[in-house]
């Protein structure tokens, strides 16, 4: 008489369970990183100044809360991000801040004592300047007696940090 043995299966349970444990530690790698990419101040960038730096002899007129125009040139400041005016606002209380941030650099500008420097854009090679690059806008760093005006608008709490890289930019936090 043939003798039958039972065959026990084996539970998939530990298999379920490593995937499990190796999806929740990717996710909260993934989560880590996203996080540690959206502080700007952890990131250390270089500025390059480059030349010939504007007159300052020249008036500086205020275009919004981070972007200026001095002779005839504009110029995209760097180091901070202010919410959109007008129709590229995505809510009411980011046009509202928005205008907040422009009459806020207004009166700093209006105080005297501006000084506008070009830098490097973060761009593509050959695209600084070009409607590929900040619309065609020019990079710059304002100071107001000698303070940037990027630390001051953010400590007013007007502006984020905004840093690029070398030839791309994180993308822009929301204001609503």
């Amino acid at each position: 008489m043939a003798r039958f043995t039972q065959i026990r299966r084996r539970s998939n349970l530990p298999i379920i369970l490593g995937a499990i444990a190796v999806a929740v530690i990717g996710f909260a790698a993934t989560m880590i990183f996203l996080d540690w990419q959206s502080r700007p101040e952890v990131r250390q960038t270089k500025v390059q100044v480059l030349g010939p730096t504007p007159r300052q002899s020249d008036p500086i007129e205020v275009i919004d809360g981070d972007t200026v125009r001095m002779n005839g040139t504009a110029y995209r400041l760097v180091g901070f991000d202010t919410p959109e005016r007008g129709d590229k606002a995505r809510c009411d209380d980011e046009r509202r801040r928005a205008e907040a941030a422009t009459a806020r650099l207004r009166t700093l500008v209006n105080k005297g004592d501006a000084r506008l420097v070009r830098v490097v854009c973060a761009c593509r090679p050959g695209e600084e300047g070009t409607r590929n690059c900040n619309y065609g806008r020019l990079c710059g760093s304002l100071s107001i007696g000698g303070r940037d005006v990027g630390s001051i608008l953010i400590g007013e709490g007007l502006a984020h940090p905004y840093v690029c890289g070398a030839t791309s930019c994180p993308q822009r936090r929301p204001w609503c």
